[in-house]
Order: structure tokens, then C-alpha cells, then sequence
């Protein structure tokens, strides 16, 4: 199971949208939720969008079983206003410490890092160098964590004062080696945590240790060499980082492609040599980074996607779906969905010999079809 997943509560992945002013960011929370701002809205300083998960294969069953309702699944986008960077102003930072304080409750963080040029939007920083914004943010990020270890550190060495107690030395050195990280400029995430670790550590939320998605924002001129966008943006080391993942999108195409429906929305891919949308591709990204899978379950009545932790067995699987199939759950019918597509249903594929009786124990894959067994 990814590291990243283990904390992650899959009936509602929560993403925040970062990165400096004018980078775009407001555009790709339009893009991956298609939502609609007024010019009143889109100079909030927050906004909330859920955007739904496209998924192939999801679509293939319902062709098959023709159900009265298709639920993908979802993923909620909060877009945070620009963060300033290190050297703000005191007013800018005020602002800023209640949009670090959003960010704790997420996920994910997804970085819009601006690589477009454009005269009448200036780059905040008068240049346009993606590694150098990247590094910018995540300074941002260690930066609030010391400050939050700081703090803590001095009520611990009060407390230790006082009496001795195990639990807080044991914090204390904890905190020690994510601070001297922090001050080698090295971001939580890269640093390797026991189990119990872990455990102390979720309660702090630290921005260091969310995984960080890099969306690199590019021209229409780069949208043909997407493939090579991030060995020339200087990135490529980034991208070999734990917790960290790049993807390059053409913005301002996405964002017409996102109005655009059926062979209109395939006509513009095609003249700009886009064989999928960005939206599908940060999306997907997001889930690996996660270290996310989806499974089917699939009926007359509802064909649904379910978002799982990789390494979700089946009765943590039948759990997700519904409590009370986790508490009665006996056995799992499981098929691949191509099979059951292939097989025109479970009796088809049934007859096939792609269905499997498999037990609780049964490690869930990405694609898989449920059919839960049970009880009461």
C-alpha cells in the first residue's frame, strides 16, 4: 500500500489546487470540476469544486448492463488563492498563514507551475523558470512546518521540565529529525517513518509530507511535445522524488476543450496532436501519486465506480460500498472488466470461466467487478 494512501479517507479525496499568482491555477480548477465563476467568484479567495473521475471502463459496463443510473467517482478540488512566497509582505502574510491553515485538511497538493508566456500577464517574478517557482512554493511549505515544530518543541521542553514521560521524549527527537530536514531544506516527504511515527506525526498535517502533483502550464505552441515537456522544463530530477509526480498541460486549450462535447472536443485534440484530455491525465496522475484504484460494482439498477486504497482486500472492499455487506460478507464474485464486457454480463463471463469465488482475504485490483455475497 502507498505510504501516501494510508491516511487517506477514499469516500472523498480532497486536492488543493497552489501555486504563485497568474500561474493558471483558477483555469485548471475550471478544467478538472467544469465549473462556471462569475466574475465576482473567480477573485474569491477559495473555491470548491468536485470534479468526475472519467473512467472508460466504467462507461463500457453500463453499455452492457444499461443501468437506470452511472455514478463515477469523484474527486473534490479546492483552488486556494496564490500563495506569495518567503519573502511577502506581513499584510500578504497574514492572509497567507489562513490558506496554509486550508491546506492541512487535504489529500494532495496539486502545484500549478505557470511555463506559458504571455505579455499582458506578466510572470509575478518579471521571468519565466518552472524549477525555480516549484522551489519557491515548497520553501513556502517547510516554512510553515518549522515554524509549526518550533512551536511545539518549546511546550515539549516545558513539559519534560516538569516530569519525565516517554511519549514526549519520543515525540521530541521525532520533531528534532524533521526539523534539522526542514532547515537542510529537505521536505517531509522524503524522509522514511515507522508505523507509530506516522501515527504521531497525521495529527500535526504538515504540508511537507502531503504527496505535491507539479501541473506544468504550457503554451498552445507546446501542446505537440507534451511527451518531452518535462525533460526540457528542467524538472525531470523532481519528478524521480517520493511523493512527487509532473504532468505538462496546454492550459488555455484544455480550458476550450473542457466547453466542448463529443467529435467537436476530438476535432481540437486532433489539430493540436492531444490524444487524450489533461483533465483525464492529472486526474489519473493524482491516483498513482495516491496510490489509488478503482473497482465496479455493477447492476440493471446502478453501475458504480469505487475509489480503493491499493492493497484493499475484499471485505475492506465490501466495507466501502456498504457497512452492512462488510459485517454480513461471506464471499466475493470478481471479475475483470473487460471480462464481463467480453462475456456481454456475469453469465456470459461465468460460462467463460472468468469469474472467481474469492474470500475476504482477497487483495482488490484496479478493474476489478464485485459482486459481494452475504448475509442478513
Amino acid at each position: 500500500m502507498s505510504r501516501w494512501a494510508a491516511v487517506l479517507d477514499c469516500a472523498g479525496m480532497r486536492t488543493a489546487i497552489i501555486g504563485l499568482p497568474r500561474s493558471g491555477k483558477t483555469t485548471l480548477f475550471r478544467i478538472l470540476t467544469r465549473a462556471h465563476l462569475d466574475a465576482r467568484a473567480a477573485h474569491a479567495p477559495v473555491h470548491i469544486g468536485v470534479a468526475t473521475v472519467p473512467d472508460e471502463r466504467l462507461d463500457r459496463l453500463a453499455e452492457i448492463f444499461r443501468p437506470r443510473k452511472t455514478t463515477h467517482a469523484q474527486v473534490e478540488y479546492v483552488d486556494v488563492a496564490g500563495l506569495t512566497g518567503p519573502g511577502a509582505l506581513a499584510s500578504e502574510r497574514s492572509k497567507q498563514a489562513a490558506y496554509l491553515a486550508e491546506l492541512r485538511t487535504v489529500d494532495a497538493l496539486l502545484h500549478v507551475v505557470r511555463g506559458f508566456e504571455d505579455p499582458t500577464l506578466p510572470h509575478p517574478r518579471g521571468s519565466l523558470d518552472m524549477l525555480r517557482d516549484v522551489q519557491e512554493i515548497e520553501l513556502e511549505l517547510m516554512v510553515s512546518d518549522l515554524d509549526q515544530i518550533l512551536r511545539r518543541r518549546e511546550r515539549l521542553e516545558k513539559d519534560l521540565k516538569k516530569r519525565k514521560d516517554p511519549a514526549l521524549e519520543h515525540e521530541q527527537a521525532l520533531l528534532a529529525r524533521c526539523q534539522q530536514a526542514l532547515e537542510a531544506e529537505r521536505p517531509l516527504r522524503e524522509l522514511e517513518f515507522t508505523a507509530e511515527e506516522e501515527k504521531l506525526l497525521s495529527s500535526f498535517q504538515f504540508l511537507s509530507r502531503k504527496p505535491m502533483l507539479c501541473v506544468l502550464n504550457l503554451g498552445d505552441e507546446q501542446a505537440p511535445e507534451l511527451g518531452r515537456a518535462v525533460a526540457q522544463s528542467g524538472l525531470a530530477t523532481l519528478a524521480t522524488k517520493p511523493g512527487i509526480a509532473v504532468v505538462p498541460v496546454a492550459g488555455r486549450i484544455e480550458a476550450e476543450l473542457a466547453e466542448l462535447e463529443g467529435a467537436d472536443a476530438d476535432e481540437l485534440m486532433r489539430s493540436y496532436g492531444l490524444e487524450e484530455p489533461g483533465r483525464t491525465r492529472v486526474i489519473r496522475a493524482t491516483y498513482a501519486l495516491l496510490g489509488l484504484i478503482s473497482f465496479f460494482t455493477v447492476s440493471e439498477v446502478e453501475c458504480r465506480a469505487w475509489t480503493a486504497r491499493r492493497g484493499t482486500t475484499a471485505l475492506q472492499a465490501a466495507g466501502i460500498v456498504h457497512s452492512d455487506l462488510e459485517r454480513g460478507f461471506i464471499r466475493a464474485e470478481v471479475a475483470r472488466w473487460n471480462d464481463l464486457v467480453a462475456g456481454g454480463g456475469w453469465a456470459g463471463a461465468r460460462e467463460q470461466g472468468k469469474v472467481k469465488l474469492e474470500g475476504k482475504e482477497y487483495v482488490v485490483e484496479d478493474g476489478d467487478v464485485l459482486h459481494i455475497r452475504h448475509s442478513g
